[in-house]
């Protein structure tokens, strides 16, 4: 057998052995792309990017009521001369509540928790003030106040409505993570059960803020 023959058999051997590999590896991808999506990899992804959507949601509405306190501290400080104590309150707790924020990636029961603790302490102050304003008949008239209360009410409405649609997303999700076989991927992959907002003592019921 000539050099040039040996040469070309080696030549298709090797040629053969890589198109085989190929078809291999092409399998192999095949065969763990139809295993993720089998044991809820796509279906985690799925629920996981609906979470964070909904979180998004909570935090803009969060955020529309942060944005209406200045304008309302305003509005109440030129009409209630002796409500100082209270607008001061209101001033103090917007800054912390807005200074808390949470990765979405990082959803846990703390952050959550550490976030919540924040949001509940603006709503109460800021009950108390809308309280206050009970001893300004000129406040409750004016315009100014009106609009900004009927805002605000609306706004507290939707925090509600967003808090529940996170935690039924959450739920959904938590629920998929920890069940088997899906645990296993979720192990994996690192998908972790994320928090939710806990119902306090009247936490279900936006402030009134109406009168």
């Amino acid at each position: 057998m000539s050099l040039q023959h040996i040469a070309y058999s080696l030549q298709h051997k090797t040629n053969k052995n890589n198109y085989m590999k190929r078809v291999l590896i092409a399998l192999v991808g095949l065969f763990t792309a139809l295993s993720f999506s089998s044991c809820g990899y796509n279906t985690m992804v799925s629920k996981d990017e609906n979470v964070k959507a909904k979180w998004a949601q909570v935090e803009n509405t969060y955020q529309r009521r942060a944005d209406l306190i200045p304008n309302l501290v305003a509005t109440v400080k030129g009409a209630a001369e002796h409500e100082q104590g209270t607008l001061t309150a209101v001033v103090e707790a917007r800054a912390k509540a807005t200074s808390v924020t949470v990765d979405p990636s990082n959803l846990s029961e703390e952050a959550i928790a550490e976030y919540q603790k924040t949001q509940d302490a603006l709503s109460q102050s800021i009950g108390r003030l809308l309280v206050s304003v009970e001893a300004y008949p000129d406040l409750k008239a004016n315009t100014n106040f009106q609009e900004l209360q009927a805002q605000l009410e609306g706004t507290e409405n939707r925090i509600t409505v967003e808090r529940r649609a996170y935690n039924e997303a959450v739920q959904d999700y938590n629920t998929t993570v920890r069940s088997f076989p899906n645990n296993i991927m979720a192990s994996i992959f690192g998908f972790k059960a994320k928090g939710t907002f806990q119902a306090q003592e009247g936490a279900d019921k936006a402030p009134t803020v109406s009168f």
